[in-house]
């Protein structure tokens, strides 16, 4: 077993919200953390310098194949060890406005084609340049972060909805795969979270309505959502694959 103190751990899209913290909730544990980020370099080097010595930021655009190998050989040359596990978090180009949102008459092809490469092509491009390091392991834990919007589109944000549940199906698709070489890779899908910068533009009724009808009576936060991606990448979770945990409180219950 693998402890997640002896884990090089790639979180994309770390420099704010909820990837920084994952990144934190690594850093917590002792693991190794790679603070990926794409424009904010300076939020993703504070992350590190909060996490110590352990955490490197790299900076790379996770839809870009050479960036995503370039990311790759700086990090494990700085910790000389393979990356053992990979939570593909980073959002591409979306705000949580349900006002201003595009609606099913207004919204564009090239509105999906954004959100498919941010959730599909990115989390391609990290597994496959984790593929020969953790087969050569015998030990690899992908985690994707999803969406209940998936199972419950209160809000239909078509794109990103889209985007995501495209990433169901290529969680399930690699947790088949890659499964002989020791390779986990799971879904951990939260609800709108109090509060990132992404979230940030929900009005405060929308809030209210989710804790309301939410079993715990309050908000699911990124530090909450964090902490289940930790057992996904523990020894807690070594008989698991293929499988999508939403962590909103109960209010998608499946």
């Amino acid at each position: 077993m693998v402890e997640i103190k002896d884990q090089v751990v790639l979180v994309t899209g770390a420099g704010r919200g909820l990837g920084a913290a994952i990144a934190k909730a690594f850093g917590r544990e002792d693991a190794r953390v790679i603070v990926n980020y794409h424009q904010s370099e300076e939020k993703a080097k504070e992350v590190a310098k909060s996490i110590g010595d352990r955490a490197i930021a790299i900076q790379a655009d996770v839809t870009d194949q050479e960036q995503v190998k370039a990311m790759f050989d700086q990090a494990e040359k700085h910790f000389g060890q393979e990356v053992t596990t990979v939570i593909n978090n980073a959002l591409v180009h979306f705000k949580f406005d349900a006002l201003n949102r595009k609606q099913a008459t207004t919204i564009d092809w090239e509105d999906y084609e954004t959100q498919l490469k941010g959730s599909i092509k990115a989390a391609l491009h990290t597994t496959q340049a984790a593929y020969e390091g953790m087969a050569r392991l015998g030990f690899g834990r992908i985690i994707n972060i999803g969406t209940n919007l998936v199972q419950n589109p209160v809000v239909p944000y078509h794109d990103y909805n889209t985007g995501k549940a495209a990433l169901i199906g290529f969680t399930r698709s690699m947790a088949r795969e890659l499964g002989p070489k020791g390779i986990t890779v799971n879904m951990v899908s939260g609800g709108l979270l109090q509060t990132t910068d992404a979230s940030a533009s929900t009005p405060d009724a929308v809030f209210d309505l989710i804790k309301e009808s939410t079993p715990l009576n309050r908000v699911t936060t990124p530090q909450e959502l964090a902490d289940a991606t930790l057992f996904f990448a523990s020894p807690w979770s070594r008989a698991i694959t293929g499988q999508n945990l939403v962590v909103d409180g109960g209010l998608v219950m499946n």
